[in-house]
């Protein structure tokens, strides 16, 4: 166990100078509960060392670089790419190492994402179906009359904003609720729970994606009823356990030992690998055992009717003209071939299913959201997966 920084306290852990301990070392600030990988078989994944580093690209703003230079630009802590199963490149940076866990922040949204897909295929849940069947609670909401398919997707017409650099957006105080933040004041509901309780409603549910962090918390609520127990062994026996994990994860819990569904997970970077492998081979882990139904892939890639028009319609801006938003996964293209898994300050799985790539970012960046840093990684995995296979997106 390392000590924390001097001067670090609930006001400032996420933020400079004290993000780069923090992000690596959550789980000796906050309390939080552990996702074991068990005692079963680690997914494999044998060096074949390729020079991707040199690759190169053509930034976001026109300027001719390379592969390592946009991720040393990008504030990487590590960063690693497989093909067909091999990893073909692999680096940690500034103590960052290989059995390290990271917060991911909203990649935690994709996992518990493939939790409910996990959970769809035993029958426990049904997607179309009206949240209140789990959470009978939720009648007294704003989400009453939504369904767990208008959360997979961002398409509830709940009032809540993630915008962290607006004083009196809801995330915040999701924040407080969770033990993550200072509490404002006495009004901050004092569990997640108590604080999805207190949302409203401002629109017709399953109208245009709006990203919303909540919708993860309230499908974590919906996954532990429906499966009889609390999110971290849920994690651990329907995911964890079954992609063959190297290193156990850990996700921050509330005061009532609730998890921080939507952004609490901290994982090792080749269990990203390992995870995003699900996308490549149809919801088989690397040690062939099915995680995830197909269906489930096959519905996640292909998107609903109207997804791709909903992701338009968004009233924010839109870096990702013609994508589509689907079980808590981004596409950012038109097709469904690349799949994305995003946190903000640069947590990133890429999945490039024609190139049969997976690569993955953790990194500490200043900024809560810096689109062209996105856009940057992305297109430097791009011209990787164009590399290896000479296909394009």
């Amino acid at each position: 166990m390392s000590h924390a920084p001097a001067g670090i306290s609930l006001a400032n852990w996420l933020s400079e100078p004290y993000a780069h301990w923090s992000f690596q070392h959550v789980e000796e600030f906050v309390p939080t509960a552990v996702i074991t990988r068990g005692t079963g078989q680690i997914a494999t994944l044998p060096a074949v060392s390729t020079p991707i580093a040199d690759v190169r690209v053509t930034s976001s703003v026109g300027v001719a670089t390379t592969v390592g230079e946009v991720l040393a630009a990008t504030a990487t802590d590590g960063w690693a790419v497989s093909h067909r199963g091999s990893m073909i490149a692999e680096e940690y940076i500034d103590g960052f190492t290989a059995h390290t866990r990271h917060l991911l922040f909203s990649v935690s949204k994709s996992l518990v994402g493939a939790v409910v897909g996990a959970l769809v295929g035993e029958g426990a849940i049904d997607v179309d179906a009206p949240v209140t069947t789990y959470v009978p609670a939720l009648a007294n909401c704003g989400y009453a009359g939504a369904t767990v398919r208008h959360l997979l997707d961002m398409r509830s017409g709940i009032a809540f904003s993630d915008n962290y650099f607006h004083p009196t957006a809801e995330v915040h105080l999701l924040d407080q609720a969770v033990g993550w933040a200072p509490r404002s004041g006495p009004d901050v509901p004092p569990t997640l729970r108590e604080f999805l309780l207190s949302l409203r409603q401002k629109s017709a549910h399953g109208g245009p994606f709006e990203y919303r962090s909540c919708e993860t918390d309230v499908l974590g609520w919906i996954c532990e009823v429906a499966g009889g127990q609390r999110m971290p062994r849920l994690m651990s026996d329907l995911l964890w356990r079954r992609i063959g994990a190297q290193c156990d994860a850990t996700i921050g819990v509330d005061a009532d030992g609730t998890g921080f569904f939507d952004g609490g997970v901290s994982a090792c970077l080749t269990d990203l690998i390992r995870f995003g492998s699900l996308f490549l081979c149809e919801g088989v882990s690397l040690t062939g055992r099915q995680v995830v139904p197909a269906a489930w892939i096959a519905d996640t890639l292909q998107g609903g009717p109207d997804s791709r028009q909903a992701f338009d319609a968004s009233p924010g801006e839109n870096s990702m003209p013609g994508g589509m938003y689907r079980n808590q996964t981004w596409f950012p293209y038109p097709g469904n071939n690349v799949v994305l898994c995003q946190g903000m300050r640069g947590q990133m799985i890429y999945v490039d299913r024609a190139a049969e790539m997976v690569a993955a970012k953790v990194s500490t960046q200043a900024d809560t959201e810096d689109p062209q840093m996105s856009l940057d990684t992305l297109r430097a995995f791009d011209a990787v997966a164009l590399e290896l296979t000479g296909t394009t997106t």
